[in-house]
């Protein structure tokens, strides 16, 4: 359970980390868009490896597909609600959801694996923790104007708690549920991860960092896939 503790926490300091950060400084555009692009070419490792693949050597294309495109629909169409309903003004809380909405699949999934033979889960974590502290740094600057520092930490930090508490939960009960479970759990991860980097990584990360981001990207995957090599 130290372990699963430690992941967890592998997971929520970074984003806790970038929205102290965001709230404190100004950050280099281009840095943060290098940070971005590098953040989601660690997740496409993640999801080619941890995630995707699994699924589909246990579950076969039509199920862990089923999975993996129910969890970009539910992100797509969740991120959409979010920001039609908060509106650009509020993009703090819209970013703060978000971190929130891809964070409880990943970190879902993140639990199952470590309760699997062989598999320390190093790859998504990395993808994770990585991808947690752009999205941290944005969402929390943008809360300046609204919120106390204080007010605006302690709301990510009450976010990062529940990525933690969502790891332990995931592994305590991984042994309860049957393989097939787990695997659905984590294809669905994948699509909400793809979804993730379609969105809002990947966009943001070209529009303030221009052609060199796709270095950043690459250096991402290699780093990510060398780890779980």
């Amino acid at each position: 359970m130290l372990t699963v503790l430690w992941y967890g926490l592998g997971t929520a300091v970074p984003l806790f980390l970038g929205a102290a950060i965001g709230l404190r400084y100004d950050l280099p555009r281009p840095a943060l868009a290098g940070s971005m692009a590098f953040g989601a070419g660690a997740m496409v490792a993640a999801v080619s490896t941890e995630l995707f693949a699994p699924a589909f050597t246990d579950q076969g294309l039509w199920a862990a597909g089923g999975a993996l495109m129910l969890g970009t629909l539910v992100y797509v169409v969740a991120d959409h609600l979010i920001e039609n309903k908060l509106g650009p003004a509020a993009l703090g809380w819209a970013l703060m959801l978000g971190a929130l909405l891809d964070g409880i699949p990943e970190n879902a999934a993140l639990g199952t694996t470590l309760t699997e033979a062989g598999s320390a889960g190093l790859v998504l974590l990395v993808a994770v923790a990585v991808g947690n502290i752009p999205e941290a740094v944005a969402g929390a600057a943008s809360m300046r104007a609204d919120f106390p520092h204080r007010t605006a930490l302690a709301i990510w930090g009450v976010t990062a708690v529940l990525l933690v508490a969502v790891v332990v939960a995931a592994a305590a009960f991984a042994d309860s549920l049957p393989p097939a479970g787990i695997s659905l759990i984590q294809a669905f991860a994948g699509g909400a991860t793809i979804a993730v980097m379609a969105d809002s990584l990947m966009p943001e990360a070209y529009r303030e960092g221009g052609w060199w981001v796709g270095i950043c990207t690459a250096a991402g995957f290699l780093i990510a896939f060398a780890l779980g090599a």
